[in-house]
């Protein structure tokens, strides 16, 4: 192994991690057929077979499961050695990947703003998507940290909780349960409910609100994004549970209404999680401590 390259082993971990060569073509701003050829003579270094074809999928050998684990390992300590020399040059900021639930994209921005108002040497790259591909980013070691809902009972997590995050039913402002100053969940029964995707945090917790509850709910739409739904939901296709801090500009324009309705709203909460063994550069460390000390304050005023 002492032959391979660092760029042969970068374009391996990307390509492992999607077991897909056209997805790390495309991540990495390079030719299918260039990451063919890298990762050829990385098995000929190697001397083993990485992946293997099945039919139209890509799998890792067991030989592609051990360099991969090698592979982040020495990626990793390359990308602390980078961050510990700027700081020895004077440069306090260094880097920082953050993953972000989908449904925190509508506060992170302005929370991210408002940190390089103190930080502004800092290079951040935001990444936002649902829990469970936030929650792959986190294990794959390809973010330093991420704001989300619950943390994966699968990581081996460092995880803060900073605010809490309450998830509520809308329906249009027109909707004839709007103006009832309470709604028995029965009375939801004749409605139809759109929802987010599955391996979404929402989807997750409006299943487990409705689980306790003696009505079963008809799904009717699933969508992926939280501004479809609030569009659907405008437009009177339905009612949704989604969380309240989604709601602010449509509650401000009386487009939406929040139904009283018993047991709501849910109240989760936001936490910041990394790895447990992930290094705290010192870009991670105040980025953490930024937002478990300034968050909660900065949730409130957007309520």
């Amino acid at each position: 192994m002492r032959n391979a390259t660092i760029r042969q082993l970068q374009i391996f971990s990307v390509a492992a991690s999607h077991l897909s060569f056209a997805r790390a073509a495309e991540k990495l701003h390079l030719t299918h057929a260039a990451i063919s050829l890298q990762i050829k003579q990385l098995e000929e270094v190697s001397g083993s077979l990485l992946f293997e074809r099945i039919g139209k999928r890509v799998f890792l050998t067991e030989a592609g499961e051990i360099l991969l684990e090698h592979a982040r390992q020495i990626l990793r300590s390359l990308k602390e050695a980078d961050e510990a020399l700027l700081a020895l040059k004077g440069l306090r900021g260094g880097r920082l990947a953050v993953a972000v639930a989908s449904t925190a994209e509508y506060f992170a921005p302005g929370l991210l703003a408002e940190f390089r108002k103190v930080q502004a040497d800092v290079r951040i790259r935001l990444l936002i998507d649902n829990r469970d591909t936030v929650t792959r980013l986190l294990v794959g070691n390809e973010v330093d940290l991420a704001i989300m809902g619950r943390p994966p009972a699968e990581l081996d997590a460092t995880a803060v909780a900073f605010a809490p995050h309450p998830l509520v039913i809308i329906a249009s402002a027109g909707h004839p349960l709007s103006r009832q100053p309470s709604v028995a969940v029965e009375e939801l029964a004749g409605e139809t409910l759109i929802v987010r995707e599955t391996g979404s945090g929402t989807r997750s917790a409006m299943e487990e609100f409705f689980l306790e509850q003696p009505l079963k709910p008809t799904v009717g739409m699933e969508m992926g994004s939280n501004e479809a739904i609030k569009q659907a939901v405008i437009a009177g296709l339905g009612i949704s549970f989604i969380s309240q801090h989604t709601l602010g500009l449509e509650l401000r324009a009386g487009r939406l209404a929040i139904l009283s309705v018993e047991g709501t709203p849910v109240i989760r909460r936001w936490h910041i999680v990394r790895h447990r063994a992930k290094h705290q550069t010192p870009a991670l460390a105040a980025f953490w401590d930024f937002v478990v000390e300034f968050a909660p304050a900065y949730l409130r005023k957007l309520a």
